[in-house]
């Protein structure tokens, strides 16, 4: 299941957004999606996680929760052919 997570502090890497998601399960993959211009985080990402229900824990473990200083947003990410 591909989550979309929102509202992330600038500062978060992608290897400590990958390991809060690891506490729930598998992660397959992990992006932060970066301004091209500055190279800074745009303050959101991907994480796909390969089994529904950990996903779904991690949805629900994570939707609100503060990380750094911002409190994310953990959602399913809408399919590209939607």
């Amino acid at each position: 299941m591909k989550l979309l997570v929102r509202n992330l502090d600038r500062s978060v890497s992608e290897a400590e957004l990958k390991s809060l998601f690891q506490e729930f399960g598998a992660v397959q993959s992990c992006n932060l999606v970066m301004d091209k211009v500055t190279g800074e985080s745009k303050g959101f990402g991907f994480v796909e996680m390969p089994k529904v229900g950990e996903a779904k824990a991690a949805i629900k473990n994570l939707n609100y929760k503060m990380v750094g200083e911002s409190k994310v947003r953990v959602k399913k990410a809408a399919d590209k052919d939607a």
